[in-house]
């Protein structure tokens, strides 16, 4: 028998999600840093503050649409997504006025 030596015959249970450590930023606090940067992202930096506000409110809502879902994370990923549509507008029309003037 093989149940000497640290082979024991019973297995401890093991949960069956995910294992990380919980003493990262909680979800309500990633969800207020998005709506945050997604606010301050209409103002400065929006192609830089839009995706970040973006991440962290999928990551507050849990990476999923169902569910219950914290309103600032919804928030924060829809105006997120507006920062970055319009950054990317902004850039566009910025390079072809800019590429059309020298010539």
């Amino acid at each position: 028998m093989m149940a000497g030596f640290g082979h024991t015959t019973r297995k401890r249970p093991r949960s069956r999600g995910r294992t990380w450590s919980r003493s990262g930023p909680d979800r309500a606090s990633l969800g207020i840093i998005g709506l945050i940067c997604a606010i301050a992202g209409f103002f400065v930096l929006q192609i830089v503050l839009g995706p970040a506000a973006v991440v962290c409110g999928w990551l507050a809502m849990g990476r999923r649409w169902t569910g219950t879902q914290s309103m600032p994370a919804l928030v924060a990923v829809v105006l997120g997504a507006i920062d970055t549509l319009l950054a990317i507008v902004w850039l566009a029309s910025g390079i072809g006025a800019t590429a059309g003037g020298m010539f």
